[in-house]
């Protein structure tokens, strides 16, 4: 697999992660850590349905501890920090601070061996991080002192998703497959801490059922999958960059369904982030 074919797999990760958002809202409104656990219990399935007629493929679940670690410690404990930050913390704010996450990625790519960052590379991150708060702009309001261990939470999140997605590029020798067991661990992590702090609240209709379903396959499933690969075998630097356009996207998708309405912002923050997302890919777009 060449790093361009890679890296366009990665980037199919922020498209179906900007599903995210509308198909949880579909979903009602089941907790978040029991929603966590069915999704990734059906992401972790669908990791395993591609081991068929592939023998060997299980074994790719003997792993390094570090691996475990960073893999369900990646996985898990983003979650967890995202939702406890949406409890606690105004969603725009947490929202603004977990989209550090991109520009993260894109530094700490910088410490990984034979990476470099070109000034477009910068460029980019910053036109995408500029677009994401003009995204967010007009919806922030005061932060009270309860609400900061919500905005903690969101910030060292954005550290815990950039430090797993770039440390899965060092781990370059543990197979995807083994992200079938990762989620499998973050799945029954998630139901533990749900049967601790939450009542059990079941989807009511068909459709609702059904975006669980989805949430499960796409967003909570295979996205994950698409990363690692994207990740370990593409250029991370583009993929880094391109994360900014999760939330745009996202917004698009909740304006389409009705949950949001459009506006000058929105359009304007999808020029700065599209222009960006293009100036860091300028390599792989040129490249003959």
């Amino acid at each position: 697999m060449t790093p361009r074919t890679a890296t366009l797999i990665g980037l199919t990760a922020i498209l179906m992660w900007s599903l995210l958002s509308v198909m949880t809202v579909a979903t009602g409104t089941i907790p978040a850590f029991q929603l966590a656990a069915m999704t990734f219990a059906i992401g972790a399935l669908v990791g395993s349905l591609t081991w068929v007629g592939r023998a060997k493929a299980v074994s790719a679940l003997r792993q390094p501890l570090v691996a475990w670690v960073v893999g369900v410690g990646g996985l898990f404990g983003y979650h967890a920090l995202y939702f406890l930050a949406l409890r606690f913390a105004p969603p725009a704010e947490a929202g603004l601070l977990n989209y550090l996450s991109p520009l993260l990625i894109l530094l700490f790519s910088s410490l990984l061996p034979g990476e470099r960052l070109a000034p477009h590379h910068i460029i980019g991150a910053v036109l995408g991080l500029a677009g994401t708060v003009l995204l967010f702009a007009g919806n922030t309001g005061s932060v009270t002192s309860g609400q900061v261990p919500g905005l903690i939470a969101a910030f060292v999140a954005a550290f815990v998703w950039a430090t797993y997605s770039v440390l899965s590029r060092r781990l370059k020798s543990v197979p995807t497959d083994a992200v079938a067991g990762f989620c499998a661990a973050t799945a029954l992590l998630a139901a533990i801490v749900h049967a601790a702090i939450e009542a059990t609240v079941w989807p009511d209709t068909m459709w609702q059922w059904l975006n669980v379903i989805a949430l499960g396959i796409a967003p909570v499933g295979a996205a994950f999958y698409a990363w690692d690969i994207g990740m370990k075998r593409g250029d991370i630097r583009v993929l880094g960059a391109a994360s900014y356009a999760t939330p745009l996207l996202s917004t698009a998708f909740l304006v389409m369904a009705g949950f949001a309405k459009p506006s000058a912002n929105i359009a304007i923050a999808a020029v700065l982030i599209a222009g960006g997302g293009l100036v860091a890919a300028r390599d792989m777009i040129w490249k003959r």
